[in-house]
């Protein structure tokens, strides 16, 4: 299982940003697949979860509204659309899938400047 995020970065306050993530080295479309996120000095935290078929979302109160999770099973790919960012967004950014075991991606930073 290898799960590579990608389109962080550094945007001011109010901007938008897609993170992508990648998977490999299993059956994708049977998976539910989920991001989370960790701040410095904060625990990790579930951010946004969308069911096998792309059918159900499900997101984090803190986020509601402003984030949009998708995917696109033919590409094997999971999407995090971020609006109205706010300088609370900055954290480390994860791609999760869990297929008997957990597996993470590496994590991908993103900065929200005030």
């Amino acid at each position: 299982v290898q799960l590579v995020e990608s389109g962080g970065g550094l945007v001011q306050s109010g901007g938008s940003l897609r993170l992508s993530c990648a998977a490999s080295g299993f059956p994708f479309s049977f998976y539910a697949m989920s991001w989370h996120r960790q701040a410095p000095g904060k625990e990790r935290e579930l951010v946004a979860t969308i069911t096998s078929t792309g059918g159900s979302t499900n997101y984090a109160d803190s986020v509601k509204g402003r984030f949009t999770i998708s995917r696109d099973n033919a590409k094997n790919m999971v999407y995090l659309q971020m609006s109205s960012l706010k300088p609370e967004d900055t954290a480390i950014y994860y791609c999760y899938v869990k297929k008997g075991d957990p597996y993470w991606g590496q994590g991908i930073q993103v900065t929200v400047s005030s």
